[in-house]
């Protein structure tokens, strides 16, 4: 594998902060699913078929975070959630496009992180989104989350030998405090635990970034510190 690392360029989780990153081009073959997983837990995740981790020269803040699904119990807000959102109809897919996939995407895009560089609406937005989310050389998939005939969310996951690696969600941003994103992992977190695999992957976790704390609220939470899982129950 070739490794590289990237020059600065503006960090988008914390402001006026610059960021680098050690990339590599994703395995080449579907059977080479251990080296894949060798590289998540090393706090690697994946962008289309590429693989990354931050490697920034004085910033540490992005860590690496999963769940150990047999230790998580849900808070009562959670179960209250998952309770709720069980009128939702989820389905499996392979990777593909699909013109109301894209435009739940836009909406999300542009009301969650609007002039994040990922809401346009021309050839180049459907060509990143593409690249981003359906290009993958080892084992992904999709889920939709229907209600009624509905589409309310979708999910790209990773699957791995020991657990999913949650890649990338988004939901209707239209209705108030749904909660769709706690669904999501909730429901990825089920998956695992039916499956009988270990961890699910919840890429990087950023204490003062305010998108990035809801992970902590899934307990215990283990961090790749100096390259060794660590569980913590306090991540406040």
């Amino acid at each position: 594998m070739h490794f590289q690392t990237t020059k600065n360029y503006p960090c988008s989780y914390i402001p006026g902060k610059l960021a680098r990153s050690r990339v590599v081009l994703a395995i080449d073959s579907r059977s080479d699913t251990d080296t894949y997983a060798r590289l998540i837990h090393k706090g690697y995740r994946r962008n289309g078929n590429f693989l990354y981790r931050p490697d920034c020269a004085h910033c540490h803040a992005c860590i690496p975070v999963r769940i150990p699904v047999k230790l998580f119990h849900p808070h009562r807000t959670q179960r209250r959630t998952w309770k709720h959102h069980q009128n939702l109809r989820a389905t499996r897919h392979p990777l593909h496009f699909d013109s109301a996939h894209f435009a739940l995407y836009q909406r999300y895009q542009k009301s969650r992180h609007p002039g994040g560089g990922m809401e346009l609406d021309d050839k180049n937005g459907y060509e990143q989104y593409c690249n981003f989310f359906l290009h993958s050389t080892i084992d992904s998939f999709l889920v939709t989350f229907h209600e009624d005939q509905q589409l309310r969310m979708v999910s790209i996951v990773d699957q791995l030998p020991d657990g999913l690696s949650s890649v990338y969600t988004f939901f209707d941003p239209n209705i108030a405090r749904a909660s769709y994103g706690t669904f999501n992992i909730l429901w990825q977190i089920a998956q695992c635990q039916q499956d009988q695999l270990p961890y699910l992957y919840l890429g990087y976790w950023i204490k003062n970034n305010p998108k990035m704390r809801y992970k902590a609220n899934f307990r215990p939470l283990q961090l790749l510190l100096n390259n060794q899982w660590q569980c913590q129950q306090n991540t406040t």
